[in-house]
């Protein structure tokens, strides 16, 4: 028998017996050894690498199974008893114990993440390949081969009734290989400057769009590539939706497939829309320029691709400045690629109009002409009919002509239009006669609003916390060299600013635009709206910044409406797209009550004992009265009964109209307007007071008016036919023009002074 250093050297890593320790039945396995164990007996070293994890419990097992078989010795020496009977052995390795809890382990099955993602994207690409085979077999894709279809619309009023049927200028195709590099430049440039790597989307773009709407509030952009649009315009609606574009995505791959990058250029520059209702680069050419596409410039052509972003809103022959911005974008965009150098870039020159002769359309008129780019912005593709509803009213349409006829006005111009507070415009008038002029004097003239731009002054004035009792001088004013005046040079002295807004006083509007800042009066015109240049200078109180008569009408809707801004549109609700994150991100900021209280009631005391008088009606009316220098321009704006509507009168050449004022003439048409659309009777009032934009009427005139205020004269006046008034009392007694002191109406024929006198710290402002 071996004793036991033969069998340690044979089995170094067995553990003797120890006395205590019984015989088991089933060998349980050690626990793993620590890393030191594994040395050789006499400490010589392993010349053997540490053997693997796995081979280690399996040694372990082994030991635990020998130890089991040996006896412990009895009092450190002596003979080994001889050891139980060995079971049979294991024919599989027992389980592992848990680490914490002793409980065999059971195995895990790891899900492979990696495996279960390359099989999804491979299921894609699949189902991607048979959509596009069957897309090229089952849609009607040589569309795109053939050149476009003459398109028609119809524009229908709110009620369905037909108002206008137009078609398009459509050019022949082009063929973009004979055009000059500059020209498919300008637009690769802007619309797509990777257009000869890409395979129908851009990836990029898509990024570099998302990244800047999500990032930048200055306006969002669009990653669509020139296929993809040229894909939209032959085969698809413009309606913003994910399949919709899914759609478009499709046939972009086959547009890439199927046709070459030049046929793809010539058949998108031969579809496009250049605004007015104007399809195509040749069309365009002939339409802005009077010349062929080949005959382009590069200032010609680099308007003409800026123009495609917003075709409507960018057209040149109504917004030339917004055209001419863009052009120097795309010229921007041609350096940045390479297309053009500095040098060359710096003599582009902007671009001048030589507009194309044609004939115009006979359907339709002012209000179809404002409204049919947003029907074509809308529908988008190019359609064989088309059918869109507007939000125009014929009740008031006829009413707004038959109000401007009364007018009895003859060379002299005049604009209406007419909208719900939320922006529905449903009755337009552009001039006197369409037929003699297209000119819309409602929406393409700029015009100086006179005092109704006094909105903007008196709304930052409130938002400052100032109130309609708040008291304001209307004295001689004067600013530098610059010295604003009452018309007549008549003055109240101190007046609450109800006051001075109803009689209209410029010393005062001037007053508090200084006290509350320029850009403060600035910012709450552009606040309501609205969008042309506004000078930064005192002068503006006065409205001698030119602005549209639909913005300035959209401004005054906001306070009936009582969120701003307002937008003006044309279009109906159903007809519409609907975006909802722009409405969430863009939509209209509600007034403060105490703000919007303030406010209607300035406007109010206009038309019951202000300069608007002669706009009363039988039911509560809203507004303000306006006049330019010399009475070249004369407005009246106001609301009542559900309508918003604003009147123009002027002449074309903007040459003075002798006596004309907004209290007059346009506060009747405004009148006359409202009772025929609403069907109500207008109020028994006096003439309007002459406001302050009103010529002087001569000396003698103002001898008359000096005794009176002295108290030489007394007066009194009465609407004719009717019975006069008994005097009143001395302290009662009025005339028209002085309107009572604490909340009444002034007109400016106050005390009249000799020299006017600067702003001082001490002035009320």
């Amino acid at each position: 028998m071996p004793n036991n250093d033969d069998q340690d050297r044979r089995f170094p890593l067995r553990r003797p017996a120890t006395p205590q320790e019984t015989p088991r039945a089933r060998p349980v396995p050690a626990p793993a050894m620590p890393r030191d164990l594994w040395q050789p007996v006499g400490g010589v070293p392993n010349p053997l690498p540490e053997p693997a994890p796995a081979l280690a419990r399996g040694l372990a097992m082994l030991q635990g199974w020998l130890g089991s078989r040996r006896t412990a010795p009895a009092g450190g020496g002596g003979a080994v008893p001889p050891a139980s009977p060995p079971g049979p052995p294991p024919v599989s390795p027992p389980p592992l114990p848990d680490d914490e809890t002793g409980d065999p382990q059971r195995p895990r099955r790891r899900i492979n993440w990696w495996r279960w993602t390359m099989r999804a994207l491979g299921a894609f690409i699949i189902l991607f390949i048979l959509t596009v085979a069957w897309l090229a077999f089952t849609a009607p894709l040589s569309k795109s081969l053939e050149p476009p279809a003459p398109p028609s619309i119809t524009l229908l009023a709110a009620d369905g009734t037909p108002i206008a049927r137009r078609g398009a200028i459509i050019g022949d195709p082009i063929d973009a290989t004979k055009l000059p590099a500059h020209v498919a430049d300008a637009f690769i440039a802007i619309e797509d400057r990777r257009f000869a790597s890409h395979w129908g989307i851009d990836p990029r773009g898509i990024l570099r769009a998302l990244v800047h709407n999500i990032s930048s509030d200055g306006g969002s952009q669009g990653g669509s590539t020139i296929t993809q649009q040229l894909a939209k315009n032959a085969f698809l609606t413009s309606k913003r939706t994910a399949g919709r574009k899914f759609q478009e995505v499709l046939i972009a791959f086959w547009l890439e497939a199927w046709l070459s990058k030049q046929e793809i250029l010539s058949r998108y520059l031969s579809y496009v829309y250049f605004g007015d209702n104007v399809y195509g680069l040749r069309a365009a050419a002939r339409h802005y320029f009077s010349c062929e596409p080949e005959e382009l410039t590069v200032s010609q052509a680099s308007m003409l691709a800026g123009l495609v972003q917003a075709p409507s809103r960018l057209a040149p022959t109504g917004n030339l400045a917004g055209a001419r911005a863009r052009q120097k974008l795309v010229v921007g965009a041609m350096v940045d690629a390479g297309m053009l150098t500095k040098a060359e870039a710096s003599r582009v020159r902007p671009a001048v109009l030589k507009p194309y002769k044609v004939k115009q359309l006979p359907n339709g008129g002012y209000f179809a002409d404002w409204v049919l780019p947003q029907a074509r912005d809308r529908a988008g593709e190019i359609a064989t009919q088309q059918t869109v509803r507007t939000t125009l009213e014929t009740k008031a349409q006829r009413a707004a002509e038959r109000a401007v006829k009364a007018a009895g006005l003859k060379k002299t111009q005049i604009a209406l239009v007419a909208m719900r507070p939320d922006g529905r415009v449903i009755a337009m008038v552009g001039g006197n006669s369409y037929s003699g002029s297209a000119f819309n004097r409602a929406t393409q003239a700029r015009r100086q609003p006179g005092s109704t731009f006094k909105l903007f002054v008196y709304l930052a004035a409130l938002r400052a916390g100032m109130t309609p009792d708040t008291m304001v001088e209307d004295t001689p004013l004067k600013i530098g060299d610059w010295s604003p005046a009452n018309s007549g040079g008549r003055y109240s002295g101190s007046i609450t600013l109800q006051q001075a807004f109803a009689k209209s006083s410029n010393v005062a509007a001037v007053r508090i635009a200084q006290r509350v800042g320029i850009p403060n009066v600035i910012k709450a015109a552009r606040d309501l709206g609205i969008s042309t240049p506004i000078a930064d200078e005192a002068s503006i109180a006065l409205g001698t910044s030119t602005v549209s008569l639909l913005e300035l009408t959209s401004a005054y809707a906001s306070v009936a409406e009582g969120s701003y801004p307002v937008r003006p549109r044309g279009l109906a609700a159903e007809d519409e797209d609907q975006d909802w994150l722009g409405r969430t991100l863009s939509g209209p900021s509600d007034y403060p009550d105490r703000t919007l209280g303030d406010m209607r009631q300035l406007l109010s005391s206009v038309v019951t004992s202000g300069t608007g008088r002669g706009a009363a009606l039988s039911i509560p009316a809203f507004g303000k009265s306006g006049t330019s220098q010399d009475g070249r321009d004369a407005l009246f704006i106001g609301y009542s009964g559900g309508l918003v509507v604003g009147v123009w009168i002027g002449n074309d050449d903007n040459s003075p109209i002798p006596g004309l004022s907004g209290g007059g003439t346009p506060a009747r048409v405004w009148r006359d307007f409202m009772t025929r659309t609403l069907d109500i009777p207008a109020a028994a009032a006096p003439e309007p007071v002459v406001e302050e934009e009103a010529t002087d009427n001569g000396t003698i005139l103002d001898d008359i008016l000096d005794a009176i205020d002295r108290g030489e004269i007394e007066t009194q006046v009465a609407p004719d036919g009717r019975d006069v008034p008994p005097p009143l009392p001395p302290e009662d007694r009025r005339r028209e023009d002085a309107m009572p002191t604490p909340r009444g109406s002034f007109d400016d024929r106050g005390p009249r002074r000799s020299q006017g006198d600067d702003i001082r710290p001490d002035d009320r402002f």
